[in-house]
């Protein structure tokens, strides 16, 4: 569930053609055994729009819709919502669990390590060693300082090692992808194309090699596949076994949205 993670959840719903007798603004409703406060907005759309993100759950209307009719499309998506908000409510604690430190004793994770931060002007740019990250920085060098040059260097050991990975699935597929290269997306771990080009998000570089294996085998797959479908899964098996394992494992520290498309 970790790691655009604010990224909104879109849902349409059919639009009801009524006269307008809806209030406008702060909204609750008892969904699904729950009480959810919810922003209620209007705009120009013809459907109703669902989004959950940080802020909660926005609704917005079209201009013409009835009371009873707002109240039966949040009944309808009443699950889907909690659902929602619940994994929203997971990832922010998460979020707060491990946020970063940057600065001298702070933690990282790469490829599924904890990595100890570790300022020393003494060393040339960014260095494994051992358990440590030698950071060239003086100890009272800024937190942008910190994290830009350890970002770097995490994208950097991201580029080297999906090259090596891609290269290895795209021979077990028989076919590559056309081109490929680092993502900044915050609502996607990965991405493929029509054109056959595949982006990957470098904060997988986090993750432990199977996750990021699991990806990567899941992106490459839609080179045959550019679906969902029974077939797309099995091309995916053949790549990766135990994709059925990596995926419930990488939904649990992904952002609430779908990340793999």
């Amino acid at each position: 569930m970790l790691s655009k993670i604010a990224a909104a959840l879109q849902l349409n719903l059919p639009f009801f053609d009524a006269p307008p007798a809806v209030k406008l603004g702060e909204r609750s409703a008892w969904l699904d055994g729950r009480p959810v406060t919810y922003q209620l907005r209007r705009s120009k759309r013809k459907t109703i729009g669902f989004v959950i993100d940080e802020k909660g759950l926005t609704v917005t209307i079209p201009r013409w819709l009835t009371l009873k009719e707002l109240e039966t499309a949040l009944q309808d998506k009443a699950r889907w919502i909690n659902l929602k908000l619940i994994e929203w409510q997971r990832f922010q604690e998460l979020q707060l669990q491990s946020a970063i430190r940057w600065e001298h004793g702070g933690e990282i994770r790469f490829m599924g390590e904890a990595l100890r931060l570790r300022l020393d002007p003494s060393v040339q740019g960014v260095q494994r060693q051992g358990h440590e990250l030698a950071v060239g920085l003086q100890h009272k060098a800024s937190t942008e300082q910190i994290r830009d040059r350890v970002h770097g260097w995490l994208q950097a050991q991201a580029k080297t090692h999906f090259a090596q990975r891609i290269d290895h699935y795209a021979t077990l597929l028989g076919r590559a992808p056309t081109r490929w290269g680092l993502s900044s997306a915050r609502t996607r771990w990965g991405s493929c194309g029509a054109d056959g080009a595949v982006r990957l998000n470098w904060r997988l570089i986090h993750h432990q090699p199977d996750l990021i294996d699991y990806v990567i085998a899941h992106e490459l797959a839609h080179l045959k596949e550019l679906n969902h479908g029974p077939r797309f899964w099995k091309t995916v098996e053949q790549l990766f076994p135990a994709y059925q394992q990596a995926r419930g494992r990488l939904r649990e520290i992904r952002e609430p949205s779908e990340t793999l498309s």
